[in-house]
């Protein structure tokens, strides 16, 4: 018979291995969760949006609200804003400010859970001895750019949307950082890192966060089941030999912690931690799951 209490020491074990807690901060807080939807507070206004890992059953009264994200049954859906919600406003995150907008695909342009990854990015940076130089693809409105150009780094961001590569550009006129040495690219990811090759260049760090389908700025297709392997193997030839780290993300359901986990030793014969991401639930013991990550740390 095994021992109740090694049954639960290993269980913790295995929870604190596995999941990783992002807490953002006062200015983002889920408040609370339940029948598909989340209520959360952005700077103290409040969005409730859809969210399908949300199966437990927790009725939210739409009045608690400021703005409703609701589907529609013929795809995407609509904001109602049931007070007078600002065009944009921001939110912050220790030094960094970032600007939301209510997105038409229920999207705020800001993953907050990310923060968990900012904080080991940019401890990386500040404790290397070196001029970091990071690439980020699939950077979206450049949360992590934005952090590591913070600690010190050099970063070059692509996207193949220009709209969020311009709402970048604005995350870091607002944290302050307009100073600070990063390129701009819009882009396919495959094809840049293939004339990144070409050229010669190399990179100390690079963090993706690739999408299950999409398409590149000249409608390049992007399967993350049949390209992320692709892309890979592309990537560890513009790594420095001393690289910093590499840091994969994804919200695929697609890809379970032991897939990310196995191709990412494929690749790789450095450290390499898998994790899930949860942000906490207010005044539960609940945590919502928001993505997995994979973190290779050259040690």
């Amino acid at each position: 018979m095994i021992d109740s209490l090694f049954l639960e020491k290993l269980l913790i074990q295995e929870k604190g291995d596995k999941m990783l807690v992002s807490n953002f901060g006062d200015d983002y807080k889920i408040l609370k969760a339940g029948n598909g939807m989340k209520l959360e507070s952005w700077k103290n206004i409040k969005l409730l949006r859809p969210d399908p890992v949300i199966i437990w059953n927790n009725p939210i009264n739409e009045k608690e609200a400021d703005a409703v994200y609701h589907r529609s049954n013929t795809g995407g859906g609509y904001w109602e804003n049931i007070k007078n919600i600002p065009a944009r406003w921001t939110v912050n995150y220790h030094n960094l400010t970032f600007n939301i907008k209510q997105m038409g695909f229920k999207h705020t342009g800001l993953f907050p859970e990310q923060a968990v990854n900012w904080d080991r990015m940019i401890e990386a940076i500040k404790s290397s001895s070196k001029e970091v130089k990071v690439l980020n693809l699939f950077a979206y409105t450049g949360g992590a750019s934005v952090a590591c150009l913070s600690a010190g780094a050099s970063v070059v961001h692509v996207d193949s949307s220009k709209g969020m590569n311009d709402w970048a550009k604005e995350n870091v006129i607002s944290s302050g950082l307009q100073d600070r040495p990063i390129r701009f690219l819009v882009d396919d990811v495959i094809k840049f890192v293939e004339r990144e090759i070409r050229r010669g260049n190399k990179y100390d760090a690079i963090i993706m966060d690739p999408p299950s389908y999409g398409r590149g700025a000249n409608k390049e297709v992007w399967s993350i089941e049949k390209d992320l392997d692709k892309l890979l193997t592309l990537c560890k030839n513009i790594l420095s030999d001393d690289f910093l780290f590499v840091c994969v993300n994804t919200y695929s359901t697609n890809l379970s912690l032991v897939t990310l986990e196995n191709i990412l030793k494929v690749h790789f014969n450095n450290k390499i931690t898998v994790d899930e991401i949860v942000l906490p639930i207010e005044n539960t013991n609940l945590y919502l799951p928001a993505g997995i990550t994979g973190w290779v740390a050259n040690e």
